[in-house]
């Protein structure tokens, strides 16, 4: 990287990041040559588990070693000797971690061990059906193997010691290379973007301008690619302070979230300092980019869906100021139709005339679209169908105007409902339609942010006969049987009444 970066320097300055960058390589050949010869290729997570320094880089590391793992062919030759010995062809030696290493025999030869203590052998444990000895050739031999795996592990935490200890004494120099490799990687990724995806250079500028013509979203253009080869539909986006609240229709799978998504991104990435996925981008500085976006819930915390919605939504109202960008999707619609027709229509106004902001609004609340006429920021824009042949074919193009249907029958169609229940919903939706444009009884009785008329009626209500009878009683004067009796006769009244 050192070389590439200053043959690249001497042809053409490199940015300031880069450049830095290229200072902060320093020369830690030596450094990674000790670590070469000394760790293994693959290494064990802990150093207590040993077995991380490579053969032939201590040699008293690998004496101990050799010994250590020598130890079976040792036990090997010396039970074929004590074998021969004795004569017992059974003979065994074996290992426990109460008794380390012991000489087994059954006991039918146990007769034929030597006893005396001439031979070496040392009787330890008679069982039901063995007998158990050892000997000092034995035990010595343990000693040193045991020692040995000891000792190997002892000098392989030196050399993890020392090796700390080197790379320690260049720590500032490594931490800064960290951050020049991570410098260089960031840059490397975004420039491979840019070059194979085809994406530009933005300009930024300080004012609240926004123009992003053919604008992409990278991953939704990347999945389809990969998908098929089938190519994304770009869209602009323009705002500046007279039209910087946009208002988005259009129907279900048309492509309005993704819009929303792609003009946040193609935000941040241009002021993180990356290409962007358009034809041009001209970006006003953002403080904050908001969004509210998707669906998601907090049971545990007791927080329903559309709770969790309308606290994001809080938050972005009173955090979000005049230089900030806000995206908004389907915002009330996890609740009764006027409520939330009620709440995004106050969002919608809060936003444009309080906080004037810039802006994306999508919905389905094709009402809304009745504040352009008096919201001068605001604009209406939609997400293109056409209708062929009974059949919808969603363009996913966005363009000046409001759309008048969300085609959500038709969605639940491509989505595999029952055709009975899709032809029940088409015909229930001909009925509704039907009924609104004949300004149904409904509508007339609901109308939005309409105060409630007044009873028209001026004549006075008649009163009940038990009320009358109520308002004649002297009740300080009755006693408490009259007072009884009065009761039995006001209950007698009222269902005279009723």
């Amino acid at each position: 990287l050192r070389e590439i970066l200053t043959a690249a320097h001497d042809r053409l300055p490199l940015p300031a990041e880069l450049s830095t960058a290229l200072q902060n390589l320093g020369n830690f050949d030596a450094l990674g040559q000790v670590l070469q010869t000394a760790l293994q290729d693959e290494v064990p997570l802990l150093p207590r588990d040993g077995g991380f320094v490579r053969a032939g880089f201590r040699q008293d590391l690998d004496e101990q070693r050799q010994l250590r793992d020598d130890s079976r062919q040792l036990i090997a030759a010396m039970q074929a000797d004590m074998a021969q010995q004795t004569g017992i062809a059974s003979l065994k030696i074996k290992h426990n971690n109460v008794l380390g290493y012991f000489i087994e025999v059954t006991a039918a030869n146990a007769d034929k061990m030597p006893s005396d203590p001439e031979s070496g052998f040392i009787h330890r444990q008679t069982l039901a059906s063995a007998t158990r000895y050892t000997t000092v050739e034995l035990s010595n031999l343990e000693e040193k193997i045991r020692a040995a795996g000891e000792r190997s592990l002892a000098i392989e935490l030196e050399v993890f010691a020392g090796l700390r200890d080197d790379i320690l004494g260049q720590a500032e120099g490594l931490l800064a290379l960290a951050d020049a490799l991570a410098v260089l990687d960031l840059s490397a990724a975004l420039t491979h973007l840019a070059l194979s995806e085809n994406w530009v250079r933005p300009s930024l500028s300080e004012d609240k301008h926004l123009s992003i013509i053919g604008g992409r979203h990278p991953v939704v253009e990347a999945a389809l690619k990969r998908d098929g080869g089938t190519p994304f539909i770009a869209n602009d986006l323009t705002m500046d302070e007279a039209d910087h609240i946009w208002l988005l229709t259009g129907p279900n799978m048309a492509g309005k979230s993704t819009y929303l998504r792609q003009n946040a991104l193609i935000v941040i990435l241009a002021q993180m300092g990356s290409f962007v996925p358009a034809a041009s981008a001209e970006i006003g500085l953002v403080d904050r980019l908001f969004s509210r976006v998707g669906a998601s819930d907090d049971l545990a915390s007791g927080r329903s869906t559309f709770m969790v919605e309308m606290v994001e939504t809080a938050t972005i109202l009173n955090q979000a100021t005049d230089r900030s960008f806000v995206i908004l999707d389907e915002i009330g619609r996890g609740t009764a139709t006027y409520d939330g027709l009620s709440i995004a229509w106050a969002t919608v106004e809060y936003l444009t005339e309080k906080i004037s902001c810039r802006a994306l609004f999508a919905t389905h609340y094709h009402e809304l679209t009745a504040l352009a006429d008096r919201l001068e920021p605001l604009s209406c824009h939609s997400c293109q169908v056409k209708e062929w042949e009974g059949e919808v074919i969603f363009l996913h193009t966005v363009a000046p105007g409001a759309a008048d249907r969300s085609y959500g029958i038709h969605v639940g169609k491509l989505a595999g409902l029952p055709k009975p229940v899709v032809s029940r919903a088409e015909e229930v939706l001909s009925r509704l339609e039907a009924e609104e444009q004949q300004s149904s009884a409904l509508s007339a009785d609901l109308p939005l942010f309409a105060v409630t008329p007044a009873v028209s009626s001026t004549a006075p209500p008649k009163k009940s006969a038990a009320l009358e009878k109520l308002e004649e009683i002297n009740v300080d004067s009755l006693s408490p049987r009259q007072a009884l009796d009065l009761l039995y006769d006001l209950k007698d009244l009222s269902h005279a009444d009723d």
